[in-house]
C-alpha cells in the first residue's frame, strides 16, 4: 500500500501530480521489486498518459491492484490488460471510462465513486469475471442507468452483486426481467446496501424476477448519518438529492421463485413498506428457508452526532410477546408458509 502524506480532500492537482513523479522515480529505480509485487495499492496519484500501463506491464504476477484517487488527468480512459490480475479496485479518480481490454483471470471488479454520469465499465475479453461490486453517493449529475446495459458485454455472467447507494437516491433503474435475465442467469448472491430509510424497497423485486438461479439476497436500509451531507444548504450546494420512492411495477403477478432460500433484512422497521414487502417475498419465494429481520446497524459516531440531527428512534420490536405478533401479521392469510420462517435477532 503507497498512502500519501495528504488525504484524498486534501490533495491538489499539483501534488497528485508530485506524488506519481515520486513514485515513477521509485518504480523506475526498482524494476525487480515491482515486478515481483503481487498486491499494490496506489493511492492520490496523477500518473501521464502512459504510466498506468507502464505499471501493469512492469508488475506482471500482480493479482490485487487498488487505484484509490488516482487517473491520467480529467477524462482520462483506464484500459486493463494483464494475464495475472484477479481483483481490481477503483476507488474514485477521474477515469471518464474503464476499459477491461484482456483480463483473462479477473474475477472481482469493485467500481466506487465514478466522476461521470454512468459507470463507464467495458468489458473485452474477462472469462472468469463473477463478482462486481458498485458504490456511488447519488448527487444530481449521477443518471440512473440500466444494469442490463452495463452488463451486456459481459461474457461469463455475474454471480455476486453488490451495491451500494451511501444512503443516497437509488441509480439503478427497475426493469423488465425479460432484457435483465441473459446478465442475470448465474446471479447468486445480491446485497443491496444502504438504501435510504423511509422509501419503498418493492424496487428490488425486478433483481429476483430476472434472477433465477438467486439464492441469497440481503439488504441494509441505513441513514448512516455521520457519513452523510446533513446541512440543508450544504445538501443542495453539493448537489444531494432528496428521498424519493423508485417506481416499478410487478412484470407478473403469478411469479414464482425456486431457488431463494435467504432474505436478510438489516434495519428492518413494522412499516407498511417491510411488511408488505416480506409478504411479497413469502407469496412467491416457493422454498424460502428463511427471511431474517434485524434492527440497524449501531454507530457510535452517529449516536454522538449534535442533537439538531434527527435520527429516528428505531421501532424495531423487543420482546418476544412484540415478535410473535408480528410473525402473525407478516404470514396471515399465507396458510403454505410457517411463522417460524420469519426471524428476528436475539
Amino acid at each position: 500500500m503507497l498512502l500519501t502524506e495528504k488525504t484524498s480532500s486534501a490533495c491538489t492537482h499539483d501534488e497528485q501530480l508530485c506524488y506519481a513523479k515520486l513514485f515513477n522515480i521509485w518504480f523506475t529505480d526498482c524494476p525487480s521489486v515491482f515486478a515481483g509485487l503481487t498486491r499494490l495499492w496506489v493511492h492520490n496519484m496523477r500518473f501521464s498518459e502512459h504510466g498506468i500501463t507502464k505499471i501493469l506491464s512492469t508488475c506482471k504476477r500482480l493479482q490485487y491492484m487498488r487505484f484509490a484517487y488516482c487517473d491520467a488527468g480529467v477524462g482520462s480512459v483506464l484500459k486493463v490488460e494483464h494475464a495475472q490480475l484477479v481483483e481490481l479496485i477503483i476507488d474514485h479518480g477521474k477515469f471518464e471510462a474503464v476499459q477491461l481490454i484482456c483480463v483473462p483471470k479477473l474475477q472481482r471488479v469493485t467500481y466506487i465513486g465514478w466522476s461521470y454520469p454512468y459507470p463507464n465499465l467495458t468489458f473485452g475479453y474477462v472469462p472468469q469475471l463473477s463478482h462486481l461490486t458498485l458504490v456511488q453517493m447519488g448527487m444530481n449529475f449521477i443518471k440512473n442507468f440500466q444494469l442490463s446495459h452495463l452488463l451486456a458485454d459481459v461474457p461469463s455472467r455475474i454471480s455476486d452483486l453488490h451495491l451500494d447507494f451511501k444512503s443516497e437516491k437509488i441509480w439503478v433503474v427497475p426493469e423488465c426481467p425479460n432484457l435483465l435475465a441473459p446478465a442475470f442467469c448465474k446471479l447468486c448472491v445480491v446485497n443491496l446496501v444502504n438504501l435510504p430509510e423511509g422509501c419503498d424497497i418493492a424496487w428490488t423485486m425486478f433483481i429476483i424476477e430476472a434472477a433465477p438461479a438467486l439464492k441469497e439476497m440481503c439488504i441494509r436500509v441505513w441513514d448512516h448519518w455521520c457519513q452523510m451531507v446533513t446541512d440543508k444548504e450544504l445538501r443542495k450546494k453539493k448537489g444531494c438529492c432528496e428521498k424519493a420512492n423508485v417506481e416499478w411495477q410487478h412484470s407478473a403477478f403469478d411469479f414464482k421463485h425456486k431457488n431463494l432460500v435467504k432474505l436478510t433484512i438489516y434495519g428492518f422497521q413494522p412499516d407498511e413498506y417491510f411488511l408488505r414487502y416480506v409478504r411479497r417475498i413469502l407469496k412467491v419465494a416457493a422454498n424460502i428457508e428463511e427471511i431474517s429481520l434485524q434492527d440497524r446497524e449501531a454507530c457510535p459516531r452517529c449516536g454522538s452526532l449534535d442533537l439538531s440531527i434527527k435520527v429516528s428512534p428505531s421501532r424495531y420490536p423487543r420482546t418476544g410477546e412484540e415478535k410473535n405478533i408480528l410473525r402473525e401479521e407478516i404470514t396471515a392469510g399465507l396458510p403454505m408458509v410457517s411463522p417460524a420462517v420469519i426471524r428476528f435477532e436475539p
